[in-house]
């Protein structure tokens, strides 16, 4: 399918021009700005700032960055200024912009479907080391981020990691975002389809395209061909998930309009099965409609769900087909449910060459640059010179000899790095939270680490399967919503009735396994100082009350709201 020139006048399937300023989209005509962001995407696609960066900014400082790119296109190359130190979470939504920024950024490099060199992962630690006052967090989307990186470090930065293949273009920013994909595509002995040649193909498609540059909102993309479901395909703009058709075999099943924040939806089948080498094509054309007919007059409702849950599944296929693909899709099946409730991959595997690949867990996803370092020396001294992220927050060795899977275990063991986990480090994810994030309220990774020790010591021999999610503010990074346990962070009055930190509480959220959002119970909400005693007491009542083999989220829905108070 061949790239869509950038200019929505010409982009945009033509429509009669209607004076009503509708939602702001392109392809009835509505080509106005009708925001500051639509304005100033208009006024110079965001790809553009590099330039700006290199030449200008990164000679003269912070304060020589225009407003319009600090806090706008400077996302199209992965920077955010982040949180002024001291700021606490009752002032986040009363401070002006400029009040809450930092001179410093949050840089994030797009790692698309997780795969890494050792040389790559080595060149991501040093960085860490010499710009970046060491930091270098995992995210759920297989990124890594750093922070305190200056503005005069930035083109140095680039350059190294061009140097090995990395990039942080489109890594933020209203454009298509990395693209997760399984970490153990090619090597699984259970996997149905390898997804990697169409990965490939739709990266180098949309990167640096200014035909899919200007995006009403972000856009976010899963594919995998394993049978765990392992990319979270659920809550994703649109995700290609493998199956296998009774006629044609092995492929692919679409999904579209899945997204969480404030206003949670759970994407929807197409209900097509689609050949690996035409992925790329439904990929663009789904990208394709989000830009021209997505909604741009309201930043809250320019996500790609918001037009799914308006048409339906049924429209959408019929607009992708008709406008965009100029032929029919196949229909096919849904994929079969996993057999299992983890899908991180952690322990020990054998892969399909003999091998071995081995998984492990850093703490809520915070690891550091001279860890990394270590990581990549680690791998490479057991015979692999392949790292992965994962949308858990954690991490993969491949391509271990069985004769060495032993040694490796002790070394990541020794870097407090386990491939053993309990279920709560194994199950634990936080976002950043209020130590850099300006749009947060508490803080969320130091305390997720504290809830894991002591929960780790109160439990010792809890072993289901649980997720304890945490997130700073409602925005939902963290995924609170399909978690077990999710945690959405709030200040809430504590028994002297002073405003502290604190969470509310939504349980019982799932993906794969009976996907399904979270339940609240009216008024719960817990200080942060009370949460380790909420959580193991909510835990030892699942213990006592549950059904022979029921997961946590299937009680929760069930249960009394005595019971989960």
């Amino acid at each position: 399918m061949a790239a869509t020139p950038p200019n929505p006048a010409a982009s945009a399937p033509r429509r009669k021009v209607s004076r009503h300023r509708g939602e702001g989209q392109w392809a009835v005509g509505h080509f106005t700005p009708l925001n500051g962001n639509e304005q100033f995407k208009k006024d110079d696609d965001g790809l553009n700032v590099r330039t700006r960066i290199e030449t200008i900014y990164s000679k003269r400082g912070f304060d020589s960055i225009d407003p319009n790119d600090l806090r706008g296109r400077m996302r199209w190359w992965g920077l955010y200024t982040q949180r002024k130190p001291g700021i606490d979470g009752g002032k986040t939504a009363v401070l002006e912009p400029e009040e809450l920024d930092d001179s410093y950024f949050m840089l994030r490099v797009r790692i698309d479907g997780g795969a890494l060199t050792t040389e790559q992962l080595r060149v991501i630690g040093e960085i860490s080391q010499e710009f970046a006052r060491g930091t270098a967090d995992i995210t759920d989307r297989q990124n890594v981020q750093y922070h305190w990186i200056r503005i005069e470090d930035v083109p140095e930065i680039w350059e190294r990691l061009e140097g090995v293949g990395l990039s942080t273009v489109t890594a933020c920013g209203d454009t298509p975002r990395v693209i997760i994909g399984s970490p153990v595509a090619g090597i699984a002995e259970d996997e149905i389809i390898d997804a990697t040649p169409a990965l490939e193909e739709m990266k180098r498609r949309v990167l640096n395209n200014k035909a899919y540059s200007n995006l009403p909102r972000k856009f976010k993309t899963a594919i995998s061909g394993s049978p765990l479901l392992d990319v979270v395909h659920e809550i994703n703009d649109v995700a290609f998930v493998g199956v296998r058709h009774p006629e044609h075999g092995p492929g692919f099943d679409v999904w579209v309009g899945g997204g969480l924040s404030t206003n949670p939806k759970l994407g929807v089948r197409l209900g097509a099965w689609v050949p690996i080498d035409e992925v790329p094509d439904v990929y663009e054309g789904v990208i394709s409609i989000f830009r021209d007919y997505g909604y741009r007059r309201l930043r809250t409702r320019a996500r790609l769900k918001f037009l799914v849950a308006d048409w339906g599944a049924e429209k959408f296929r019929q607009v992708l087909e008709d406008e965009y693909l100029q032929r029919k899709l196949t229909d096919g099946p849904a994929p079969e449910q996993p057999v299992q409730q983890w899908r991180d991959h952690i322990g020990v595997h054998r892969q399909k060459d003999g091998r071995y690949y081995v998984g492990f867990a850093p703490r809520v996803g915070r690891v550091d640059g001279a860890t990394l370092t270590k990581i990549a020396d680690l791998a490479e001294a057991h015979g692999s010179g392949r790292v992965r992220t994962t949308v858990e927050q954690k991490m993969i060795v491949l391509d271990v000899e069985q004769d060495k899977v032993d040694s490796l275990v002790e070394g990541l063991e020794a870097l407090d790095l386990t491939a053993r986990p309990s279920s709560f480090r194994r199950g634990t994810m936080a976002c950043t939270g209020i130590e850099f994030c300006k749009l947060a309220i508490v803080e969320t990774k130091q305390r997720g680490s504290q809830l894991i020790d002591e929960l780790e010591r109160r439990l010792p021999d809890f072993d289901e399967p649980i997720t304890i999610n945490l997130n700073g503010c409602p925005n939902a990074c963290a995924r609170i919503q399909v978690a077990d346990i999710g945690l959405k962070g709030q200040l809430v009055l504590d028994d002297r009735g002073e405003q502290v930190e604190g969470y509310q509480v939504h349980l019982g959220g799932a993906l794969g396994l009976q996907a399904g959002f979270g339940r609240k119970v009216r008024g719960l909400k817990v200080t942060a100082e009370e949460l380790p005693d909420y959580v193991e007491r909510v835990l030892k009542r699942f213990q006592a009350e549950r059904e022979d083999g029921e997961r946590f989220a299937t009680w929760a829905s069930r249960a009394s709201e005595e019971a989960l108070s």
